[in-house]
């Protein structure tokens, strides 16, 4: 049930007409209380759409009481009269609920420099309102869709608590702080410094840490409401633990549907000098597109593991480097290790790992191959 599997909490999934397909693209998510509690994290990118810029200054007060999201159009570089869109959202959807609109997020996807049609999108507010349902989670994660060819829906259940969410998300995925789109919903009774703490450490761990295509979107928004209605106040680090749960299963759904994708990469930087440079090895071996190419070709070239690496700004000594795929070190010292034609990359799943030989930290960056499907999906995009 996703985001309505945590008490406290109706959601519904409705075709408003903002896309021309005809299919669901307007979803609500609204946390009926006793507690309002929210938390959000948003993309880096400077040029940010126009739920972003609202949904930000919601979260200065700490609670959201319910969430309107759209699937059709992104609402992102539309100007002021793109903003002022975002308020109407908020207000009709205040007017339907009997809500305040400053307690209202916005959120959107699609295509990014044009206006939302805004008849069709309120109106879509006041029948998914008529449609809320403590069972309406899958449609709300189905109306969110993009180009995803599935709907991403996680639950994890704590000691008395529930952890739900969905997600959406099968390009632009190289975030900063959150990615695409996700709403996750607990039962737990925290207040919204917890959930900030909670949620910016699964982030930080989780989506932060896909890099599908290396391009970052302009919509990039997590948020994490809680409704308290479970009554339980669990401790913070079993809180946590479940948020980041959600999160790592959402990001992995993330991967596996990326545009295009044959080959899902996961690649672990061991060894390093500190997090930071772990994190940066393993970003740019996931940007490298010759290397995804041959991940693609299922060719173990690991010299493009290790040109990925010197880019960087990384503590290493180049003879001290080691590259293992799918378990066989076919770079040693840097040079040539055991034989390559060792690796076996028949199946969907691919693991790299690169060795610094600097130091203790580690990091794990997923990522994907680079294929025509991708390209031919993103040069008829727009039309």
């Amino acid at each position: 049930m996703s985001v309505t599997a945590a008490k406290g909490f109706t959601a519904a999934g409705v075709a408003a007409g903002i896309k021309e397909s005809g299919g669901p693209d307007l979803a609500l998510v609204v946390n009926e209380g006793p507690r309002l509690a929210a938390a959000g994290v948003f993309t880096a990118n400077r040029v940010k759409a126009a739920p972003v810029l609202w949904s930000q200054q919601v979260l200065k007060g700490g609670q959201v009481s319910a969430v309107v999201l759209n699937s059709g159009g992104a609402n992102a570089c539309t100007g002021p009269g793109g903003f002022q869109d975002t308020h109407a959202t908020a207000e009709k959807a205040a007017e339907v609920l009997g809500h305040s609109a400053g307690e209202i997020a916005v959120a959107s996807t699609g295509l990014i420099g044009v206006r939302l049609p805004m008849e069709q999108l309120l109106a879509g507010i006041g029948k998914a309102a008529g449609e809320l349902s403590a069972h309406g989670g899958e449609k709300a994660a189905i109306a969110i869709k993009t180009t995803d060819t599935v709907h991403k829906t996680a639950v994890v259940e704590g000691e008395g608590f529930t952890v739900g969410g969905m997600a959406k998300g099968a390009g632009m995925l190289a975030p900063g702080l959150a990615t695409m789109l996700a709403v996750l919903t607990t039962d737990a009774d925290v207040d919204a410094a917890g959930l900030d703490a909670a949620l910016r450490g699964a982030a930080r761990q989780t989506f932060d840490r896909v890099d599908s295509d290396g391009c970052m979107s302009t919509n990039d928004t997590v948020l994490l409401l809680a409704s308290g209605a479970s009554g339980v106040t669990p401790d913070a680090e079993a809180f946590a633990a479940a948020v980041r749960e959600v999160c790592a299963d959402l990001a992995r759904q993330l991967v596996g549907d990326a545009e295009g994708a044959s080959k899902d990469i996961r690649i672990e930087v061991v060894n390093a000098a500190s997090e930071d440079d772990a994190v940066e090895v393993g970003r740019t071996i996931a940007r490298n597109n010759l290397l995804k190419c041959a991940l693609h070709g299922e060719d173990p070239n690991w010299g493009r593991v290790l040109s990925a690496i010197g880019t960087t700004g990384a503590a290493f000594d180049p003879d001290r480097l080691n590259v293992a795929i799918n378990g066989v070190w076919v770079c040693k010292n840097g040079s040539v290790g055991d034989d390559r034609d060792l690796v076996d990359m028949r199946y969907r799943e691919i693991r790299i790992t690169a060795d610094l030989s600097a130091g203790t930290e580690s990091a794990v960056i997923w990522t994907n191959d680079l294929t025509a499907d991708y390209v031919h999906e993103n040069s008829a995009y727009s039309s």
